[in-house]
């Protein structure tokens, strides 16, 4: 790999994890791209980050739609010749019993979650082979593994369909270099499961936790920026789980 700095797109990377696993990168060294729906928080983090806008930048993205990874892609290049990162963390969440979930409802959450991810890793993972050089993390969950505790089946499954496509990407991109890898936290100390998990069920919830507490997103953090290092290279296909021993294998 060329000795440059490497730039890395975080989808949904303005705010809550995506957010935290933004700021680990950056630190690390890596120039972020922040792709995110909601443009003001993305656009400030970026200033939080690097008021130049050298290292730190903001996108507008819906991962619903190919075109827009397409575009911030093209624009990469166009600035700084290559990218070499791709985390896939943007997501939709919602708590639903089974029953009551919609056909229509099911597959959206699946064509956001799972194709967002699917669209993110050809998008990229094109480039990255092209390149001979490539790190893909996606973000799946510990609900894609035991089928959900606190969130609804839609989400589990999309979470499931990425660990699958982690393995396909990781299988056909190894001989070129990229490395694909699955994070899949169980429920963490985060705006995500505090907006699921309401502050009188919360002492409940942590005695059904084995050890007793919410993740910590820092840490899981961490955990991104170690997979995307370019001493990473011998570890892919594979799911890294960080959920405090509710679900062990």
């Amino acid at each position: 790999m060329p000795d440059i700095i490497q730039t890395a797109v975080i989808t949904g990377g303005a705010n809550g994890f995506g957010a935290c696993a933004t700021r680990a990168l950056h630190a690390a060294g890596f120039r972020v791209v922040i792709a995110d729906l909601d443009h003001d928080a993305a656009s400030a983090l970026a200033l939080e980050l690097d008021l130049a806008g050298e290292t730190a930048v903001s996108a507008t993205l819906d991962v619903g739609n190919p075109d827009d990874f397409r575009a911030i892609l093209t624009k990469i290049i166009d600035r700084w010749g290559s990218a070499e990162v791709l985390v896939n963390n943007a997501a939709k969440t919602e708590a639903k019993p089974v029953l009551e979930i919609s056909p229509e409802d099911f597959n959206a959450v699946m064509a956001l979650n799972a194709g967002g991810v699917f669209a993110g890793c050809q998008i990229f993972g094109r480039h990255f082979k092209e390149r001979g050089f490539g790190r893909i993390v996606n973000m799946a969950s510990l609900a894609g593994q035991n089928g959900g505790t606190a969130t609804g089946a839609h989400y589990a499954a999309s979470k499931g369909a990425i660990l699958t496509l982690t393995k396909v990407f990781a299988r056909d991109l190894a001989p070129f270099g990229v490395t694909c890898n699955a994070i899949s936290p169980g429920p963490m100390d985060s705006p995500m499961v505090h907006g699921i998990i309401p502050p009188e069920k919360m002492d409940g919830f942590l005695k059904n936790i084995p050890v007793g507490q919410l993740g910590q997103p820092d840490f899981v953090a961490k955990m991104v920026t170690m997979l995307c290092a370019p001493d990473a290279a011998f570890v892919t296909g594979a799911c890294w789980d960080a959920n405090g021993g509710l679900f062990m294998r």
